[in-house]
């Protein structure tokens, strides 16, 4: 593998986030979120082709001062580190007190300012005359003013992900309470993976963080664990993108679980009922025959299943004995099914009965059918999911 392809191709990936993102950027530019959300693409982006050994020596050469590359990345993962904080105070702050929120990014904010400004200053007391685009923070671990820098710039990288990991943790448990007495939402679903992410990543750059402190400490006694500090610098730019992840989930989740995962859960529940409607004679052939294109997405595909599965239940409801779905229906309740489930099971027993008796060609029982378009459109009012709990209970019935 051609040197620095390691750090040229995440940093592609997120170039192409950019693009993607900068058209939302330009129409919102006074939001702060999306302000924060696009200096988080950025700043990982531009750490990583900083970080690349032929970019560290170009740009070395280019402003013909020796390590200037270790000094940028240095600064642009303070940044960063100070953005990840910002956003959870923006996104913590659209639920209510935003005077609070102000008060905290303003804190978050000269907080970095302050320590970019020490490092820039710090640096340029130093001397590091040798480039080391590999092992800089060992190699100049004992050099005056320049230990100063690393020192402060881990230790800021650890409070920044210790902050993380409290903050996320206890967004969490709140979350946890708030979905304990309600429905939990896609909202919900994917803040909490997102978090989960973000908690990881945060124990892991105080982790890393800690070691690269232990091998500079080490050079300070004398020793030399400059082995350590160079086995964690690709976990370090894993758990930068992790952050990144954690960070864009709760944004863009959302979406995927409403209009991919949620569809192409209720396809895969529907199997049961699907599989019924497809036997010889069940549905109406001109419904089965009108498929979705193969572009469709999930929820086309779990719109054309569930339009099907109901012409193929009006079709059917004159085979249907009421006597059956009210037994099955009593029989759920007294096994201890809630309302909505045991009138899905009455209902599913109600037409497994009406299919065989189809199959076998019996006649139809007269005013039947209106009685169990009846009790669909009833049950229908009541559980918006319907179709599914019935596919459900055809399952459970074996």
């Amino acid at each position: 593998m051609a040197e620095g392809t390691n750090y040229y191709i995440p940093a592609s990936v997120l170039g192409i986030a950019l693009l993607a993102k900068t058209p939302s950027l330009l129409r919102d530019w006074r939001n702060p979120t999306v302000v924060t959300v696009y200096a988080l693409i950025l700043l990982p982006c531009a750490g990583f082709v900083l970080s690349a050994p032929p970019t560290v020596s170009a740009v070395n050469r280019a402003a013909s001062i020796s390590n200037l590359s270790a000094l940028l990345v240095h600064c642009i993962m303070t940044a960063y580190a100070c953005a990840s904080l910002v956003l959870l105070d923006h996104w913590r702050g659209e639920a209510g007190e935003r005077d609070r929120t102000r008060r905290r990014v303003r804190v978050w904010l000269t907080g970095c300012c302050t320590v970019i400004a020490a490092l820039v200053v710090l640096f340029a007391l130093g001397e590091v005359p040798v480039e080391r685009p590999r092992d800089f923070d060992t190699y100049y671990a004992d050099s005056p003013f320049i230990s100063v820098m690393l020192v402060l710039y881990l230790l800021t990288y650890v409070v920044a992900g210790a902050a993380t990991t409290v903050v996320c943790w206890s967004w969490i448990l709140d979350i946890g309470r708030r979905t304990a007495q309600r429905r939990r939402t896609a909202v919900d679903s994917s803040l909490r993976v997102g978090l989960l992410v973000l908690v990881v990543a945060g124990l892991a750059n105080v982790i890393f963080g800690s070691f690269k402190l232990a091998a500079i400490a080490a050079r300070w006694a004398g020793g030399e664990w400059d082995a350590l500090n160079e086995s964690l610098s690709p976990f370090i730019s894993v758990s930068g993108m992790m952050i990144g992840m954690g960070l864009l989930v709760p944004a863009y989740g959302p979406p995927l679980i409403d209009r991919v995962w949620q569809p192409l859960v209720g396809i895969c529940a529907l199997r049961p009922l699907w599989r019924l409607a497809g036997r010889p004679g069940g549905a109406s052939q001109s419904s089965l025959m009108l498929s979705p294109p193969w572009y469709a997405g999930p929820e086309q595909v779990l719109l054309y299943r569930m339009t099907t599965i109901h012409d193929w239940m009006l079709h059917l409801s004159a085979h249907c004995t009421d006597g059956v779905r009210e037994a099955a229906r009593r029989r759920a309740q007294e096994g201890g099914a809630a309302s909505h489930e045991a009138e899905a099971a009455g209902l599913a027993a109600m037409f497994a009965a009406a299919a065989a008796a189809r199959a076998r060609r019996e006649p139809p029982v007269p005013d039947q059918g209106a009685r169990a378009v009846a009790a669909l459109r009833c049950a229908e009012a009541e559980d918006r999911d319907l179709l599914i709990s019935i596919s459900r209970a055809l399952a459970a019935a074996g």
